[in-house]
């Protein structure tokens, strides 16, 4: 069995550059809204943080896909298997792409019909729609970097995508303000700006990343190999679906429940509006360390697994918790303490600022509850249990979180939404950690590849 010392050594050799990753790729989004609320206003955050649900439910595909093929490419590294790593990344690539190219024309059609159903304020509304598109069609480069870099880290590599990610944040730091102002003699975009700026990042660092990988021989490299792996294979492909489908489902309720919200935040205005998309960056970074955990959990399970040690899940659970308390936990405690300033780099309207500042507080907190929800279901993931914990995110999320929100925005204002968080985390927690202990940790745990 794993020594405890050496797995949080492992753990925080993985963890560190997986977490930088992920900060980088909210800094992009973060800089634009930062480049958006000072340099155009308030209703620019208003319009682009429209779209934040919105991308969620288009991405929910390719992120349980990603799931479900880290699960199993985890397995097959573990059981020193490469042939069988490329085979399980073609598959997965072709879904994916295929499934981004149909958002990609669908979405791009139909931008305006969709804003105006989700109760978009009409004084943000083109600014929303032109954003939103360009977002939209440039799905495929969305998709293939989210799927690339998922899958690079089943096989134990987080540094690549941390490299990839500075390649992104740079380009975008720099195009973003160029098309807001119209240097250089570029046109002024205005709020699409951050959108056409996230494509342009995109199509950069994909091409980066095929001339680095191959160059490194990346075990996912996109060479021949990888090219002939692209005939999706049948038999993998309907275990990548069995793993990701259901996670992709449970990102599709979680996101039907942000427009729900976003909807009843919208009620109350743009300014409650902008209010929701501040908070909503800030929280983004304190839930990194939190996801960023769960998915190490779930790799690391994975690769346990396919080395047929399924007896160490239990301290690779242990060490993920108490990262979860301390990283995690930590930054809630910072998140208080400069609340305001934070908001701030968002927001200079002073009424905005205040009600931004009152519903981080309320949330904030709960996002350790999260974390510790997330790991159980991660442990359980990396053993081809899905379904179950699934079951028990949707039950949240329908039965407490919505409804919750519902009632309380009635009857206390845009203060109840906020509290429906820390009530549904809470609820996850105790049912996920429940599941996880009285019931799974009893079963035999096969190898899924």
């Amino acid at each position: 069995m794993f020594k405890p010392p050496s797995l949080r050594k492992a753990f925080l050799l993985f963890l560190a550059p997986m977490l930088l990753s992920n900060i980088l790729q909210s800094l992009f989004g973060t800089i634009n809204g930062v480049y958006l609320g000072q340099m155009i206003g308030v209703d620019a955050l208003a319009a682009v943080s429209v779209f934040f649900p919105v991308m969620f439910f288009f991405i929910a595909f390719v992120i349980g896909l990603s799931a479900g093929a880290s699960v199993m490419i985890g397995q097959a590294w573990g059981a020193r298997e490469p042939e069988r790593v490329k085979a399980v990344a073609g598959t997965t690539m072709t879904v994916t792409l295929l499934l981004a190219l149909t958002i990609a024309i669908c979405g791009g059609l139909f931008t305006r019909p969709l804003l105006i159903a989700l109760a978009t304020p009409p004084n943000v509304l083109d600014a929303a729609v032109s954003y939103a598109r360009i977002m939209m069609i440039a799905m495929p480069v969305t998709f293939a970097f989210l799927l690339l870099t998922a899958m690079m880290r089943g096989v134990g590599d987080t540094v690549t995508p941390l490299i990839a990610l500075s390649v992104s944040t740079i380009v975008g730091l720099v195009v973003t303000p160029t098309l807001i102002r119209g240097w250089f003699g570029l046109p002024m975009l205005g709020v699409a700006s951050a959108a056409a700026a996230s494509a342009a990042s995109g199509v950069v660092t994909l091409l980066w990343l095929y001339v680095y990988m191959l160059r490194r021989r990346h075990p996912l490299a996109v060479d021949a190999a990888f090219l002939r792996a692209m005939r999706p294979n049948g038999a993998l492909l309907r275990i990548v679906l069995r793993l990701g489908i259901p996670t992709a489902i449970g990102m599709v309720v979680i996101s039907l429940a942000e427009l729900v919200l976003l909807g009843l935040v919208n009620g109350f205005g743009s300014n409650a509006t902008a209010a929701y998309g501040a908070v909503n960056q800030v929280i983004g970074y304190v839930q990194f360390p939190a996801i960023s955990i769960a998915i190490s959990v779930s790799i690391f399970g994975a690769q346990t697994i396919g080395r047929g040690e399924s007896n160490r899940i239990g301290a690779i659970v242990r060490t993920g918790l108490e990262m979860n308390l301390l990283l995690t936990g930590g930054l809630v405690v910072l998140g208080y303490l400069f609340a305001r300033p934070l908001m701030g780099f968002f927001i200079v309207d002073g009424a905005v600022l205040a009600l931004a500042e009152q519903l981080l507080h309320i949330v904030l907190w709960s996002i350790v509850l999260f974390g510790m929800a997330t790991v159980f279901s991660g442990a359980m993931r990396a053993g081809g249990t899905v379904w179950m914990p699934l079951f028990i995110s949707m039950l949240a999320i329908t039965l407490v979180e919505v409804p919750v929100a519902v009632l309380l925005s009635r009857a206390i204002g845009i203060k109840g939404v906020w509290i429906a968080y820390p009530v549904t985390f809470a609820t996850m927690f105790l049912l996920q950690m429940a599941y996880y202990g009285l019931v799974w940790r009893k079963q035999t745990i096969k190898r899924l590849i």
